[in-house]
């Protein structure tokens, strides 16, 4: 066994140094190990490639164990590591065909050539590719955002299709990041998507969040919430953040560096149980979420570019059931765990 084990080592050093490529010399050794396994068998076991079957069984086994892990790993990190895939464009300099793409946002006054540009080496990430995110990434990718990260661990179902637009009934099943991608991407192939098909606990959200300039919350998880708004926080990242629920949404932006309250200012405590229902509970109109989460967008482009007034330090409630639109304004509590310090 041990000059077989020899001859395997050099088979892998001496393909490498000739040239061979990694699947060529794995397929090598594939096949050096059946002729091994056949001469066990044929031959005597004081031979030097005799041997006792079961031992090289057992090693061929463990070999096809490491193959299929590795192969697993590699899979799985092309799945949730976006910097695994190609490199991203230049996020600087604009394609051939984008200037007239944005044509309408460059006539603005507000926006201009020099607003576009911002958005076009922007990054933002939005945080849940359900009924907020799917209007508000449609939209970041229609105006340009060059970097639009999305971050969700579900995958598409049918009862997602009344609100959730951005996904479709033939993409049923797949992971709502990759439908969302494949949305993006359809839409405007001008931006890089970077999607992210895992929750966002506390032991990622700050080097996560840190990558980006801008952050969009469309989550319908309390906890998270409260995870992203100290990420945020800490990396001193604005928030802008959605929520809804049956006929109603709110929008605000938070900053609390820049004097603004932070979410857990706003909501120190999550409702008891049963107190604060999901839209499976509950119930919600199919348009609020896409209502809600334009507004998102436009305020994302505000951020980005210094475009008019934004809404941090104040909270903008839409009651679609009575057509009625009122903003309140927000004060920061300062004995905040979060930002009371800030």
């Amino acid at each position: 066994m041990i000059w077989a084990l020899a001859l395997a080592v050099a088979i892998w050093i001496i393909g490498g140094r000739i040239g061979w490529p990694r699947q060529a010399r794995v397929l090598a050794l594939g096949l050096f190990y059946v002729v091994v396994l056949a001469l066990s068998i044929l031959l005597p076991a004081g031979s030097p490639l005799g041997g006792d079957v079961g031992e090289w069984l057992v090693l061929g086994g463990l070999g096809v164990l490491v193959w299929a892990y590795a192969e697993g790993l590699k899979l799985l990190r092309r799945r949730v590591r976006p910097e695994n895939r190609p490199p991203e464009p230049r996020a600087d300099t604009f394609a051939p065909g984008e200037v007239e793409r944005y044509a309408r946002h460059i006539v603005l006054r507000e926006l201009g050539g020099p607003g576009q540009k911002r958005l076009k080496t922007a990054r933002v990430l939005v945080v849940g590719a359900g009924g907020l995110g799917s209007p508000a990434m449609l939209y970041l990718a229609a105006a340009g955002v060059g970097t639009i990260g999305v971050i969700d661990d579900d995958t598409v179902e049918a009862t997602n299709l009344q609100r959730q637009v951005i996904h479709s009934d033939a993409r049923i099943g797949m992971a709502k990041v990759f439908s969302a991608e494949a949305a993006m991407k359809a839409l405007n192939p001008f931006v890089n998507v970077r999607p992210y098909h895992r929750r966002l606990t506390a032991e990622i959200a700050g080097e996560l969040v840190a990558e980006y300039d801008l952050v969009l919350d469309g989550c319908d998880d309390l906890d998270t919430r409260y995870v992203l708004n100290a990420a945020c926080t800490k990396a001193q990242v604005p928030l802008v953040s959605g929520a809804l629920s049956q006929w109603e949404g709110q929008l605000t932006t938070y900053a609390p560096w820049a004097g603004t309250p932070c979410y857990a200012c706003i909501f120190p405590e999550k409702p008891a149980p049963g107190l604060a229902s999901t839209c499976a509970e509950a119930g919600v109109l199919g348009p609020l979420p896409g209502i809600l989460g334009t507004m998102m967008a436009a305020e994302a482009v505000k951020e980005l570019t210094g475009a008019g007034q934004g809404h941090r330090g104040r909270m903008a409630i839409h009651d679609a059931l009575w057509g009625e639109n009122r903003t309140i304004t927000l004060a920061r509590r300062p004995d905040c765990p979060v930002c009371g310090g800030a």
